[in-house]
């Protein structure tokens, strides 16, 4: 049972009333209504189990309905309570056989403290039951018969100790008065010590011995019952021969002190008593009175010859803290005469006991987002000793968030949080209270509370990196998982179940169509294969989203990079015959020296890096000492002169080939025709032509555009020349620069005859010149050419009859101009612009500085190896410009990515 028991002396009652009466009156000033809620009951003891105190929760206000829900109830520390309640009505009732005796040892009021408990919410009520004394005991003595030896010559007046009776009732139902048989020589006397009456035989009459050696009385200890109850004492006087002097102590009473736990066989104090008379008369031996508890024999001793008493038992102040000893000397005369005292041992108080600490109720488990304040446990804290001894300071020992805020009720306190919980990063508390007393030295007791913190759905998925990049190499297998991405989530159970989805919007949304993420395990899946040449990277959005209420969730970027494989044949470009067939003819004199350039074959690669790099070679040819093919530029140059024996036309078949793990190859026939030089020159006016408006006109429809503009150009000069001729005997050289414009004055012939006609001939009419007549000059106009020289003869014929003509050989020189920027054909976006990347591995062996440029042939090559410090991505900007008097350029973007070997092998 868990109360508290306050018993008071039978000599303060009212002190002790009128303290109680002053705690109750002081309850409500100090705590409000909290202090109303403490209830007295009264109660006789010996009541049958089951007999109701009172309705408890009445008293309280706690409606009855509720009560087994808030689990209404009594606070036990033991298995069996006197008290316990009903929760169907709320009676408070008897639970277990009442015995004030046992319960309350004293004259005092006999209180129990109750501890009522009410949960939902959390309240404790103190109520206060007093157990009133029935008159059950009868008094009686510790001894059936007293012996009294008395000398005759005693005189009348002297007192005689007898045995004090006991009551365990107390108040009116205890002790009041004590009776003597009718006798002539003695009669009663009761003295009051504290709070027992001790009753005396007084001699009121002398004795003589020979009329009557022995008397026979009967005493009676009478209580204040209704009715009354009684014990007897048979009690015998003995009649003895003269020893007129007794023992005398200094003082009836002597009081000392003594610590607690004081170790046995200590001697405490020496009684000291002194008689008068000599001989055996004045041989004094001490023994303890008869009438004491028999408790005090178990714990002092005195020695009969010198006076000394010593501790024998185990002295504890929380059992006792005052010990009376009736302490008695006689003589050894006949009869032997006795004095008495009490000797009045105070236990002081020795820092023994630790406190110890009580859980009234716990919360085992505490939600994450519990507000600081928050009641988690109620703690009692209690110490047997006393005064500064039972003093307790109670706290928080271990880190955490949590404090002890004390209850209105001394060494009661609520556990409550101070702060804000996070179980991410601690799920789980060790809370280690320390009682600590103010004794010296100080004691302490440890009690620790295991807290579990409940998860609450407060943390985002998160993933380990925004934005992501991932490199995909194209051609990959449609329906197949391309890569996967992966979130984590610090909470718990659903609140940590992440499903994904892609964000499908935005600009980018027929991509995205062609994904597929699985919502548990985020492996992404492609359902197309993608390829490098069409598009080369693209993003999109995942996001990861937990399962909580509500849930939370967060995206992530999704960069996807597509990596070139070598899956384009090189493309050739020039020679192309009308057909589409790699094939060409070029017609060169059989005059020029060795290193003359015959045609350079053009290639295009789709893939880029290593897979879009060309290689030309000579793979067949007619004579291999004739010709020459740089395997970079795909220039077939002449190796040395042709003679005679030389055969007029050679075929050289050309492989091209890129550097391609797997490498792709095409080829090209060019067909090198050895003419005369003079037809060499004019082929080679027309080729150059033919060049110089392929190096202009990419493109395909561009070139039958020209075409066909330049067609139509020399039908009309064909037309002009036709109406407008004229003659001429003279040969005339003009140079003309390239860019005139169509239809600039480039020549004019003059005669000094009459009407002329003037009519171009010769085998370069189809350059589209024409004469337009004047009153005059005759002036011969040009379209636009690209070609690099030209010839024609004009022929003048006069009007008469028979018409009269002459004619002249004009020769045409295109002077170059810097009017042509260079185009750069690799690397090319997709977009169009001169940008590219290329990826290269780290652990390329080169020389001291990064990159080098062959200002020549355009490659770029490492110069040194790589390291861990230099930077992941390199952006190169490449000018070409050629060598003309205001030199026309082109600028290019190259980025170089760097990537560790067997990343770039994984690829």
């Amino acid at each position: 049972m868990c109360c508290w028991i306050m018993m008071g002396n039978d000599t303060k009652p009212r002190t002790k009333d009128c303290s109680w009466f002053a705690f109750y009156l002081a309850l409500p000033l100090l705590f409000g209504n909290q202090a109303l809620a403490q209830i007295r009951y009264s109660i006789p003891e010996e009541v049958r189990e089951g007999t109701v105190v009172g309705n408890v929760a009445k008293d309280l206000g706690v409606e009855i309905p509720s009560l087994i829900a808030r689990r209404f109830r009594v606070v036990s520390g033991s298995k069996d309570a006197i008290f316990e309640v009903n929760q169907d009505n709320g009676a408070l009732y008897v639970n277990k056989h009442i015995d004030r005796e046992e319960l309350c040892q004293g004259g005092g009021a006999c209180l129990m403290e109750l501890k009522i408990l009410v949960e939902s919410p959390l309240e404790i009520h103190y109520v206060i039951v007093e157990i009133t004394d029935v008159n059950d005991h009868s008094p009686s003595f510790p001894e059936r018969e007293q012996i009294f030896e008395i000398a005759e010559h005693t005189l009348p007046g002297k007192r005689f100790q007898l045995h004090t009776a006991r009551d365990p009732d107390a108040g009116v139902n205890s002790i009041r008065t004590y009776t003597l048989t009718s006798n002539e020589h003695f009669e009663v006397d009761i003295r009051q010590s504290d709070e027992d009456k001790i009753p005396f035989l007084v001699l009121k009459k002398s004795l003589d011995r020979e009329q009557k050696n022995k008397h026979t009385l009967l005493v009676t200890a009478v209580d204040g019952g209704k009715p009354p109850k009684s014990g007897t004492l048979n009690v015998s006087i003995i009649v003895l021969d003269s020893n007129d002097n007794r023992p005398m102590f200094s003082q009836e009473i002597y009081h000392i002190s003594i610590p607690e736990n004081v170790a046995l066989g200590t001697s405490i104090f020496k009684m000291n008593a002194t008689d008068p008379d000599e001989g055996t008369n004045s041989d004094i031996e001490y023994s303890l009175g008869k009438i004491l508890k028999r408790k005090i024999y178990d714990m002092f001793e005195l020695d009969k010859l010198t006076g000394d008493i010593t501790v024998r038992g185990n002295v504890d102040y929380e059992e006792n803290n005052v010990y009376k000893l009736d302490v008695e000397a006689s003589d050894k005369g006949t009869p032997p005469l006795t004095g008495e005292c009490r000797v009045v041992i105070k236990i002081l108080d020795v820092n023994d006991n630790t406190p110890e600490i009580e859980v009234t109720s716990l919360a085992d488990t505490v939600s994450e987002d519990s507000k600081p304040g928050t009641i988690i446990s109620l703690i009692s804290v209690t110490d047997k000793d006393s005064g500064v001894n039972g003093k307790i300071i109670s706290s928080i020992t271990s880190d955490v968030p949590f404090e002890l805020k004390p209850s209105y009720k001394e060494n009661t306190y609520s556990v409550v949080t101070k702060g804000l919980l996070d179980r991410e990063q601690v799920s789980h508390y060790e809370i280690t209270i320390k009682a600590t007393d103010c004794g010296e030295p100080p004691l302490s007791t440890f009690k620790t509370l295991n807290i579990q913190i409940s998860d609450v759905n407060d943390n985002r998925p998160l993933f380990n990196e925004t934005p992501l990049e991932f490199y995909l190499v194209e051609n990959n297998i449609a329906g197949n998982a391309i890569f996967s991405v992966s979130a984590t989530d610090n909470d718990l159970n659903d609140n940590s179940a992440i499903s994904y989805s892609i964000v499908r919007q935005g600009s980018q949304n027929d991509i995205m169509s062609f994904l597929n993420i699985n919502s548990e395990t985020g492996d992404i899946s492609a359902l197309k294969s993608f390829d490098f040449e069409t598009l080369k990277t693209f993003q999109f959005q995942v996001v990861a989203t937990d399962s909580g209420a509500p849930s939370l969730s967060s995206n992530v970027t999704v960069h996807v990079f597509i990596l070139d494989q070598n899956d384009n044949a090189p493309v050739i470009l020039y020679p192309v015959s009308s057909n589409g067939s790699a094939e060409g003819m070029e017609e060169i004199p059989r005059n020029v020296n060795a290193g003359h350039l015959v045609t350079k074959v053009r290639a295009y690669d789709a893939d880029i890096g290593y897979n879009g790099w060309l290689l030309f070679s000579l793979q067949e040819v007619t004579a291999h000492s004739l010709f020459g093919l740089d395997r970079y530029t795909g220039q077939i140059r002449t190796l040395r002169s042709f003679t005679e024996t030389d055969e007029a036309e050679h075929k050289l078949l050309i492989l091209v080939k890129d550097n391609g793990n797997v490498s792709l190859s095409a080829t090209a026939t060019v067909v090198v025709k050895l003419v005369e030089p003079r037809e060499a020159f004019a082929a080679a006016d027309v080729k150059s032509a033919s060049k110089d408006d392929e190096d202009n006109n990419v493109t395909f429809y561009l070139m039958i555009t020209l075409g066909s503009v330049s067609t139509l150009f020399l039908i009309s000069i064909i037309v002009l020349i036709a109406m407008q001729c004229s003659k001429s005997t003279d040969c005339t050289s003009k140079y003309l620069q390239e860019t005139n414009y169509d239809g600039t004055l480039c020549h004019s012939i003059q005669y000094r005859s009459g009407d002329k006609r003037y009519m171009l001939v010769g085998p370069r009419m189809s350059i589209g010149s024409t004469i337009v007549p004047g009153s005059h000059a005759n002036t011969l106009v040009l379209p636009d050419r690209r070609g690099t020289s030209t010839e024609f003869q004009v022929v003048a014929t006069d009007s008469g009859t028979p018409s009269l003509s002459s004619n002249v050989t004009v020769h045409v020189f295109i002077l170059d101009q810097n009017d042509n920027a260079p185009v750069i054909l690799y690397p090319v976006s997709s977009n169009g612009s001169a940008e590219g990347v290329e990826e290269i591995p780290r652990n390329e062996v080169t020389a001291h500085s990064l990159f080098g440029l062959d200002r020549y042939t355009g490659q770029i090559r490492t110069l040194r190896s790589f390291t861990e410090t230099d930077e992941a991505e390199h952006k190169l900007l490449i000018l070409v410009k050629d060598n003309g008097t205001c030199p026309c350029q082109q600028q290019l973007l190259w980025l170089f990515n760097l990537w560790s070997p067997e990343r770039l092998c994984c690829c």
